[in-house]
């Protein structure tokens, strides 16, 4: 079976920038395009240019230096912000345009005050006007997680017929399901026509935890795009996290779908992405939280020892972390201690393991973790030091 190839659409410089007391400036903001560029994703979301002149500004900037990405603006159903837009896009080798309106029905009866059939208009009129700028359109449905099915696929028909070439289906609110998500996915596929112009893509917000579960049930059913931020970082609860649908991907090959993502850059990116925000992943995060790859449990530490395929589905080279850690804590077993011993330059005998392991235990109970000079400072203080060092 061949395999599809999936578009990563990274929207940390507009999504991922509305997390309160997370504003980048236009330089930092080009230093983390740069790197986005290296790391292989399809397209940049660089800004929304209407919002401000600073964002205007580091639109037209990124578009200047980007080389291989798609550059994508962000604008509203409105003839102005499509302009501007475009204007700010004017240097990009590759622009898009991302335009679109709410089409639930809570959105157009009190955030438009409006009807089903004069927001399908605006659509089709917003996607047009912005084809007249460029040739590359995406459409995005907002709150498309809350809008029926059948009234979605109108609206896409439409946004299809006024030119557009992908089609987002956002789960703005964090509301859907996995399998609701997929089922609308695949209710768009098999029932918008001319859906085989257009790419439908998915961008998923982690209200509930779910976004990138949603993601990857929206590829599965025949989204060809996923909308996500470095680390998941995103307003409210966050956005789906690239770190982690790639790697989901590059796992379960079975699926037939793939990125062009460097995935030996993940770990380097999200640390400049945090750094820069000032925001650091929580340690227990996957992929690239500070434990991803760290062990502690003592039944864990031998098995990763024997071989690092007991414990761990991911080569921590793979993403850019050197190796696994072994973290001793009480919970650490007699293997664990004699392969940190072992690396300070320790060869320990089974007895001498033995004594030196109860000393550990009693140091272990009373402090959280224990670095390379507690051991030696243990085994120093133990019966058997001497016995060790003249060995």
């Amino acid at each position: 079976m061949n395999t599809s190839n999936v578009q990563i659409f990274d929207t940390t410089l507009r999504d991922g920038e509305q997390v309160p007391g997370c504003k980048l400036n236009t330089e930092q903001k080009l230093i983390i395009a740069e790197q986005l560029d290296r790391l292989g994703v399809d397209v940049i979301e660089a800004g929304f240019p209407i919002s401000s002149p600073g964002d205007f500004k580091s639109v037209e900037r990124i578009s200047k230096i980007v080389k291989n990405a798609t550059v994508c603006g962000l604008s509203r159903a409105v003839k102005n912000d499509i302009k501007v837009t475009s204007e700010a896009l004017k240097y990009a080798k590759k622009p898009r345009i991302h335009t679109g309106i709410g089409t639930s029905d809570s959105h157009i009866k009190f955030k438009f005050k409006s009807d089903r059939q004069s927001i399908i208009e605006r659509a089709f009129e917003a996607v047009k006007y912005a084809k007249s700028f460029v040739e590359d359109v995406e459409f995005y449905a907002e709150d498309a997680g809350r809008t029926d099915n059948d009234y979605l696929a109108k609206i896409c028909e439409a946004a299809i017929k006024a030119g557009a070439t992908v089609l987002n289906i956002p789960d703005t609110t964090g509301y859907c399901l996995p399998s609701e998500y997929g089922e609308k996915i695949k209710y768009l596929k098999e029932n918008v026509k001319g859906i085989e112009k257009a790419i439908l893509s998915c961008h998923c917000h982690n209200d509930l935890g779910l976004a990138t579960a949603n993601s990857i049930e929206g590829v599965i059913n025949g989204a060809r795009q996923i909308e996500c931020t470095i680390n998941g970082i995103g307003e409210r609860a966050g956005n789906t996290a690239l770190e982690e649908v790639v790697m989901i991907l590059k796992q379960h090959p079975y699926l037939n779908l793939d990125t062009n993502i460097e995935t030996s850059m993940l770990y380097e990116i999200s640390q400049l992405v945090s750094d820069n925000m000032g925001v650091h992943p929580q340690p227990n995060k996957a992929i690239v939280g500070a434990n991803a790859f760290a062990h502690s449990s003592g039944i864990h530490q031998d098995g990763v020892i024997k071989n690092r395929e007991t414990y761990e589905i991911i080569n921590p080279k793979d993403v850019g972390v050197t190796e696994s850690a072994i973290i001793l804590t009480a919970r650490s077993g007699r293997a664990a201690l004699a392969y940190k011993a072992k690396n300070i330059g320790y060869e320990l005998t089974k007895l001498q393991l033995d004594d030196v392991y109860m000393s550990f235990l009693n140091f272990a109970d009373k402090n959280k973790t224990i670095n390379d000079t507690d051991i030696h400072q243990i085994i120093e203080s133990s019966n058997v030091y001497q016995q060790i060092v003249s060995a």
